[in-house]
């Protein structure tokens, strides 16, 4: 391998890139007290209104307990809430509040912002043939649709 290259290799450009994007996100968040994993939480729960928290951890590839305590998190600032669960009453339905609809939709408009921040120097054409390489990638590699892969990196606090 030639270091000297002008060119990185594209393997490097995508960690180099998504290393940036992913801090640039978090201090976005950290502007309304959320961090990217309440992101992706929210945005699960607004897709499946009343998921149950062991399928909501199954489906972030999340440790279950790492999950309730995140959740405890957001229940206690008012953003969602446990309710018994239509089917099983052993198992708690998870939905927003009116509390947590509102940050959803900040949290929307920040990763608008932050998109059309970071994409800035492409077109139209090539934002949309960019996304299609990457998730070309994406999808080559077994990732999970619209869920990412640091969930599986959340552990329990020992």
């Amino acid at each position: 391998m030639d270091i000297s290259r002008k060119s990185p290799e594209p393997a490097f450009l995508l960690a180099q890139i998504g290393a940036h994007v992913a801090s640039k996100f978090g201090e976005r968040l950290a502007a309304i007290g959320l961090t990217p994993p309440d992101a992706g939480i929210f945005r699960l729960l607004a897709e499946t209104h009343g998921i149950n928290q062991q399928d909501l951890s199954a489906k972030l590839g999340i440790h279950p307990s790492r999950l309730v305590a995140i959740l405890d998190e957001l229940e206690s600032r008012g953003l969602l809430e446990r309710r018994p669960h239509a089917e099983d009453r052993r198992q708690y339905a998870l939905h927003l509040t009116a509390k947590g609809r509102e940050a959803f939709t900040k949290i929307g408009q920040i990763a608008q912002q932050h998109q059309d921040a970071l994409c800035a120097s492409l077109t139209r054409d090539e934002r949309e043939k960019l996304a299609e390489l990457l998730q070309k990638i994406a999808d080559q590699q077994g990732l999970t649709p619209g869920v990412h892969p640091s969930y599986r990196r959340l552990r329990p606090k020992l």
